[in-house]
């Protein structure tokens, strides 16, 4: 957490800082929203290029809402990674280029910014979200599943999120398959080596190199993208592409044994599905990996 110049705008800052994409936006007392933007996550770099993606970001935002950065009262960061809150720093962001330290993320963003900037994990402060204002908000007690480049997760027990040592909640690293399919992370069988949206998409790439045919590359190119974002895999199964069906398949099948070990585990009585991937393919695939956890 890093403190900038004091101020007493009623508006705030948040950004969402994922592996495809960078949304900022600013909201209002009333949590509206009054201005967005959106910027692509570099591809290469250190975490300082990625910190400079994000300070655009927030000061296009700001500009979209008719104020600027720094008049903001402060800004709220949900980063991939380990995230020490309490000072801003991120380790381990294996999903973001060069970021395999540790990075004072919240101290240069808010330096650029020039207002306070508090970081937190993204899916724990997207469960949080949920728990307080959205889908959660029946609940005591669930688990944040979020299905994007990577998938990671967040825990709410009795009423507190559950922060652990730091690092609670990462779902997408529980093995699924023993001896399995090498993840980002270096160890093989995670479900996000089946179902994160990067490791879909190295493997699509290694079975086109041995043959296989797909249109997915061809939707990417067509729509101006430099990776395989949801879009580009919704499209791709709009036109029942072989290839695409048979990935996002394996996915489900993956996530629906790795939340269906988490509730044994935790017995919540919920589970809410985000991400990129998850709230692109809705609520058919929810049901779906609901199908799966049986």
């Amino acid at each position: 957490m890093s403190a900038g110049a004091p101020t007493e705008s009623a508006l705030r800052g948040g950004i969402d800082l994922g592996g495809t994409k960078i949304e900022a936006i600013v909201v209002g007392d009333d949590n509206e929203v009054v201005g967005s933007a959106r910027c692509p996550t570099p591809t290469d770099g250190a975490p300082d290029d990625v910190a400079a993606q994000m300070v655009k970001a927030m000061d296009d935002a700001a500009a979209a809402a008719n104020t600027s950065s720094h008049a903001l009262a402060g800004i709220g960061v949900g980063s991939p990674g380990t995230v020490d809150t309490a000072t801003g720093t991120v380790a381990d962001a294996r999903n973001l280029p060069g970021w395999t330290g540790a990075f004072a993320l919240g101290p240069a963003l808010a330096e650029r910014l020039g207002t306070r900037v508090v970081v937190g994990n993204d899916v724990q402060v997207a469960t949080d979200a949920e728990f307080r204002l959205g889908a959660g908000r029946p609940y005591e007690s669930l688990l944040g599943v979020f299905w994007g480049t990577g998938v990671g997760g967040g825990i709410v027990l009795d009423g507190r999120l559950w922060h652990g040592r730091g690092g609670a909640g990462e779902i997408g690293h529980m093995v699924v398959k023993r001896g399995g399919r090498r993840c980002g992370c270096g160890n093989r069988g995670c479900m996000e080596a089946y179902a994160g949206r990067a490791s879909m998409e190295r493997r699509a790439r290694k079975l086109v190199r041995h043959g296989r045919v797909t249109k997915l590359f061809e939707i990417m190119e067509h729509r101006g993208r430099p990776r395989l974002t949801s879009s580009v895999w919704a499209r791709a199964l709009e036109h029942d592409d072989e290839l695409a069906t048979q990935l996002v398949t394996e996915a489900v099948e993956a996530l629906g044994a790795g939340i269906a070990s988490a509730v044994n585990l935790l017995d919540v009585p919920a589970v809410i599905i985000g991400g990129g991937l998850g709230v692109r393919f809705g609520e058919p695939y929810v049901r779906r990996i609901e199908k799966a956890m049986q």
